[in-house]
């Protein structure tokens, strides 16, 4: 550790280590600061009444914080997968085996998104009990509970006021259902985790939480190194679950300036490393963001004035939903910024005036609030859009983007509780903050029970949200009840015109209405806004195949996998259509690729038999056969396909799904 502080700074590392050391000493909390734990106490201490009681409160108070969270999300337990659960779980065949547990480490394409110790927990859960949503939920809710009793345990050794009290409204606030109850957003509650941890260790380097006795004979500046290399790894393990937390320095670096009132230059020098390591991964993860995950395809039409007036307002949202969670909903109207109305630039304009407000009050209220709203600020940067991600095509907010950037109003708003309320009036007000909070909480997780509450809460709540609309479609699609399907494609298509997948799913729903016409020219519509989307082609192959006009739908299939050349299921119905046109050799090539580009897809070995058996080459087929039954062990109807060759009797008409 002393070669990399070093490195950094060759002549003053070892000062900077020592003067850290200094400070930590310097900076110690009084008497009434928690005492250190039970096995660090000499055996004497125990016999003093008022050490008793801190004692138990040490043990009684996050037993009762982790007894509340486990209450308010009880519901949540009981909940299935939902939005997304399929390609982080459900559907992720990463998590099927070690091959893929190198590829979420080693392949950032790989996963939906690269937050390889996310899914890494995903693939161990995987192991143990498979595809029951009652494991992910449970083990959300202890990440949770964990974060909560690290941000109590961090109040208190900063000694701010109403400590249990900002736990408990942080664990039991129903903004943070979204987080919890969510298998998905795993990324917010396991990063939030290390985040709170690396921040533990951080501060007592900094020696702004009071050490703990070090053993005799310690070297004081290895026990700081050793902190700063702590605070280091957890943080990396936060940027691996999710880079929003590369806003943890800074965040550091306020909570210094709190406690001192001035930032050193050694403290930020210590920063440098932390700040250089989130910025890269930061980039990273924007540039996935691009060109993986999807926001790269999306025409955002947001000028630099236009992203300072989104985030103005979205700044007050969070504020306000913290402070007034009613009406909380997964997706939230998604604003239309316009330069040329005067009362949007009331939202940046009215959030600086508030912070140059408490900085001019500092010397009056204490430094308090200011670092507060702050915290609040610079842990919401990366969500207030002024970087693209895929999500804003929703809408500009959304309850899971301020989980940790809530911990700052919500130790404020507590903290002047208890400074400004008697004890009896902050006991009552606490109780029944935490009780109504925790209410709400219950209620808001029954929203995220399955995938259709989850949507038609929504809709109640944003009628307007052409992805509701649209994805409750497709539900009720697959569910067989097409009419009211269509009638949510078509509400979606008012709302958004310009998706292309939402005509896409119409056409489907169209067709199987029998409305033939009409879904060709939803399926062409769709084509036509998105000409880059080999989905689209796809789409559209499929329509016209099932209705028996092959060769467009032989175009539509080359025309796809032109634009997305590893697009196997198209090669496979671009196989099946061209055996069925009579061009066998090209079939095979085509179908062979799409065995290649994804051996998971069943109806590509199928296929590939069947046409190999239908040219007479019953001996590759049953070959194919057998390599597909490796693949698909438990699958019946290919063990009997093998029968039937081995009684040279291999005939199966290919057909187009």
């Amino acid at each position: 550790m002393h070669r990399f502080a070093r490195a950094l700074h060759p002549r003053t590392a070892s000062a900077m280590l020592r003067n850290v050391a200094r400070d930590a000493s310097e900076h110690a909390w009084p008497a009434e600061t928690p005492a250190p734990p039970a096995h660090r106490r000499d055996r004497a201490a125990l016999d003093d009444p008022s050490r008793r009681a801190e004692h138990r409160r040490a043990i009684l108070y996050p037993s009762l914080l982790v007894v509340l969270t486990l209450a308010a999300y009880v519901p949540a337990m009981m909940g299935g997968f939902i939005w997304d659960d399929d390609s982080y779980v459900t559907g992720n065949r990463l998590l099927r085996d070690v091959e893929g547990l190198r590829r979420i480490w080693t392949e950032p394409r790989a996963s939906p998104q690269y937050y390889p110790l996310v899914f890494t927990t995903f693939w161990l859960e995987h192991r143990l009990w498979g595809l029951h949503p009652f494991g992910y939920h449970t083990v959300n809710i202890l990440l949770h509970s964990a974060s909560v009793l690290l941000l109590y345990r961090l109040l208190r050794r900063l000694a701010v006021p109403g400590a249990l009290f900002a736990a408990a409204v942080f664990a039991v606030h129903p903004v943070h259902v979204e987080s919890v109850a969510w298998i998905t957003e795993r990324k917010n509650v396991l990063s939030g985790f290390f985040y709170l941890a690396a921040a533990h260790y951080y501060l007592r380097f900094a020696g702004v939480l009071a050490p703990r006795p070090a053993p005799f004979g310690t070297d004081a500046p290895r026990a700081v190194a050793r902190a700063y290399a702590a605070a280091f790894a957890l943080f990396l393990c936060a940027l691996l679950s999710k880079t929003v937390t590369c806003t943890l320095p800074p965040a550091m670096l306020v909570v210094i300036w709190f406690r001192r009132g001035r930032v050193s230059r050694r403290d930020l020098l210590a920063a440098a490393p932390l700040l250089a390591v989130g910025a890269c991964m930061g980039l990273v993860t924007a540039w996935l963001e691009r060109t993986h995950v999807g926001a790269e395809q999306i025409d955002w039409r947001l000028s630099p004035v236009d992203r300072v007036l989104i985030a103005g307002r979205a700044l007050w949202f969070y504020l306000g939903k913290l402070a007034l969670p009613a009406r909380l909903a997964f997706f939230y109207p998604r604003w239309t910024p316009d330069v040329s109305l005067v009362w949007q630039y009331l939202f940046p304009a009215g959030w600086l005036a508030l912070l140059a407000i408490l900085w001019r009050l500092r010397r009056r209220v204490g430094r308090g609030p200011l670092a507060a709203m702050l915290l609040f600020t610079g842990t919401l940067v990366p969500a207030l859009g002024f970087v693209d991600v895929f999500p804003f095509r929703y809408s500009f907010v959304a309850d899971h983007f301020q989980y940790l950037a809530s911990i700052g109003p919500i130790v404020l708003l507590c903290a002047a509780a208890a400074v400004c309320l008697r004890p009896a009036a902050r006991a009552v007000c606490a109780a029944g903050v935490v009780a109504a909070l925790a209410a709400l909480t219950c209620a808001r997780c029954v929203a995220f029970m399955d995938v259709e509450t989850l949507w038609r809460d929504t809709l109640a709540k944003n009628e307007s949200s052409w992805a509701a609309h649209q994805n409750l479609g497709v539900l009720l699609d697959r569910r067989g009840e097409t009419a009211e399907a269509v009638r949510h494609f078509e509400r979606a298509v008012e709302l958004n015109p310009d998706e292309y997948q939402i005509h896409m799913n119409l056409s489907i729903a169209r067709f199987r209405q029998g409305a033939i016409e009409a879904a060709l020219e939803s399926a062409r519509r769709a084509v036509r806004l998105a000409p880059a989307s080999a989905m689209a082609e796809y789409n559209l192959g499929v329509l016209l195949a099932e209705a028996r006009r092959d060769d467009e739908a032989v175009a539509a299939f080359r025309r796809a996998v032109t634009k997305n050349p590893r697009l196997a299921t198209a090669r496979h119905n671009l196989g099946i259509l061209l055996d069925r046109a009579g061009a066998t050799d090209e079939a095979l090539v085509e179908l062979r690729r799409a065995v290649e580009l994804d051996p998971e897809l069943r109806q590509a070995w199928l296929g590939l038999a069947n046409v190999l058996g239908r040219a007479g080459r019953a001996a590759e087929a049953g070959d194919v056969l057998k390599r597909a039954a490796l693949r698909f062990p438990n699958d019946g109807e290919i063990r009997a396909l093998i029968e039937q060759h081995s009684r040279r009797d291999s005939t199966t008409k290919p057909t187009v799904p």
